[in-house]
């Protein structure tokens, strides 16, 4: 596997975010793999579809103010279907939310997805855990 190249912020976000999770969940902590696994289980579709809890779950990483978070759960909504109507509806709540702060958090999440609709590849849904 080659590195990304310099500035394709979603390969080295993938990368960066695949690597660390194999040297945490290495490690013989089982709190640790625990909450991954916890984490992997509630995006699974219940009674809410798999696209409604990544929608739910980007706009709490919105208003929590979580730019690994934010870009997570971009690429698992776009993954999930969501067009830009519904990216853009989300990003609404979260602004309406979490306030004006908000809105350099919004930047990146729409330069995020700009670059994932421009064909960069998106986090793997193998390994939930979203940070």
């Amino acid at each position: 596997m080659s590195a990304p190249a310099s500035g394709d912020r979603s390969a080295e976000f993938t990368a960066f975010r695949q690597r660390m999770n194999e040297r945490i969940l290495s490690q013989d902590n089982q709190v640790v793999r625990r909450f991954f696994a916890l984490d992997t289980q509630t995006y699974k579709p219940g009674a809410l579809a798999g696209k409604t809890k990544e929608l739910l779950g980007l706009v709490a990483s919105m208003v929590l103010r979580c730019d690994d978070c934010i870009s997570y759960h971009v690429a698992q909504c776009k993954d999930a279907g969501v067009n830009r109507d519904e990216f853009f509806e989300a990003f609404s709540v979260a602004l309406v939310v979490g306030g004006s702060i908000v809105i350099p958090h919004l930047r990146r999440a729409v330069d995020f997805l700009d670059q994932l609709e421009g064909g960069a590849g998106a986090p793997s849904a193998s390994a939930h855990p979203h940070a």
